[in-house]
């Protein structure tokens, strides 16, 4: 079986060499500096080393101004061009008249038409299930495709078995301000759940969105320390993953993150990142966001 897990790390682009406003540059990023031997600018946005590719990815989809998260999240989860559909970018969450597409063309509705087995491993906790029981719908394009689609989104039950993970990858939110009866773990131990999770699953996909809270200036008291996890976190699962049979891929749907100067989104491109047995298919392949769904679709066929 091919595998792809699919890591979608809101709000991250490739951003100049400045160690006050780019984060990887003020504290370093062990998973860049140990796959690649080098820190992605500007100036040098495409790196590979030994089946790892980094490389820029267009955001901006050939329509003016910055681009923003309900759009690109639509052109990567659905494979459009989402704001050249609507004329503009649009965020934090999609345009209504995007809402249609994102019912039928989610890459996890393809899946489970197809009786592929997939897996969304974030969890939510009760508060996120009471907020969509009371008929609000202002939601991410993952957690509105997997509503859509009656699709099953993982609990704080799921948590506590090991089988999700929470959306700040440690459990830390959800023990000190959600006051859930939570061990907090370390990321390493979050890292090795996911690819457990993905070795039952053809498709795998989890979501970071601290990246963009951190980039629009919000808890960036806890920027240093949420940096540190991501990082462990992601050399982690690209260090111990299955490469044989397994591709990964790492994207974001705009800039924001590479540039905390600033609380605006970036017209930087947006990161990615493949590794594994198809990586270099990815890296060849993908040029802009709205390509990544039918790439992961012909992965795994």
């Amino acid at each position: 079986m091919n595998r792809v897990i699919l890591l979608f790390v809101d709000g991250v682009g490739i951003g100049n060499i400045d160690y006050n406003a780019n984060p990887f540059f003020k504290y370093g990023f062990k998973t860049f500096e140990k796959l690649f031997n080098a820190i992605p600018s500007t100036e040098n946005n495409i790196l590979n080393n030994d089946g790892y590719f980094l490389f820029p990815t267009d955001a901006r989809l050939g329509v003016a101004g910055l681009p923003q998260s309900g759009t690109g999240q639509t052109s990567i989860f659905c494979g459009v061009n989402a704001p050249k559909i609507i004329g503009q970018h649009f965020g934090p969450y999609p345009y209504s008249t995007l809402v249609p597409i994102i019912k039928e063309q989610n890459i996890f509705k393809y899946f489970i038409e197809k009786n592929n087995s997939v897996s969304f491993v974030n969890a939510y906790p009760k508060l996120f299930f009471d907020y969509v029981g009371s008929g609000k719908r202002r939601l991410s394009v993952t957690t509105l495709s997997c509503t859509l689609n009656k699709m099953r989104l993982n609990r704080v039950t799921d948590l506590k078995k090991g089988n999700a993970i929470s959306a700040e990858i440690t459990n830390e939110i959800w023990k000190s301000k959600l006051n859930y009866n939570l061990r907090v773990i370390k990321p390493e131990t979050a890292a090795r759940r996911l690819l457990r999770i993905s070795e039952k699953h053809q498709f795998t996909v989890y979501e970071f969105f601290l990246t963009d809270h951190l980039g629009h200036g919000r808890n960036t008291e806890l920027l240093e320390s949420t940096i540190r996890e991501l990082d462990q976190f992601l050399y982690t699962i690209f260090t111990e993953f299955n490469k044989k049979d397994t591709t990964i891929i790492l994207c974001s749907d705009h800039g924001n993150f590479e540039d905390i100067s600033i609380k605006s989104h970036t017209l930087n491109p947006a990161l990615t990142m493949s590794a594994g047995r198809n990586s270099r298919v990815v890296f060849e392949s993908v040029k802009d966001i709205s390509q990544i769904k039918q790439k992961i679709i012909e992965l795994t066929e």
